[in-house]
């Protein structure tokens, strides 16, 4: 989030770009490209893009408050639809909503144009990598 490192593959495939990150209360803002190569047969974004999109905008979000040395993967993820998205930017803003000690507590929004197309809510465990 730095720019010290590139983002994940997946991450670029979602064309993410890091907007605002506010460390101190696990607050972020990214934007992401929702491209033509996502769409389902009626042309609006796919599902499960949205829900990657989603997930990409919590995990950011709570990797701003780890320590060096630690992950968080998402235990599970909770997806809402409120229309559909189509083919261009789509914006995304998630926080830590509860951090313990292990489990964390998440939820994030995509918007397009103004308008909520999408609201996640997830849990994740804090683990350290092995040394």
């Amino acid at each position: 989030m730095r720019g010290e490192m590139p983002p994940p593959p997946a991450a670029t495939t979602l064309g993410i770009s890091f907007k605002n990150i506010d460390a101190k209360i696990g607050a972020i803002e990214v934007e992401f490209e929702g491209k033509k190569e996502f769409t389902n047969p009626a042309g609006n974004i796919q599902g499960g893009f949205l829900a990657a999109m989603l997930d990409d905008t919590m995990g950011p979000a709570l990797a701003s408050t780890l320590s060096e040395g630690e992950f968080a993967p998402t235990l599970n993820l909770n997806v809402c639809f409120q229309s559909a998205a189509k083919v261009g930017r789509l914006l995304g803003k998630g926080r830590v909503v509860k951090r313990g000690r292990g489990v964390c507590f998440l939820s994030a929004e995509l918007y397009q144009d103004g308008e909520q197309v999408a609201t996640a809510t997830a849990t994740a465990l804090i683990r350290s990598l092995p040394r």
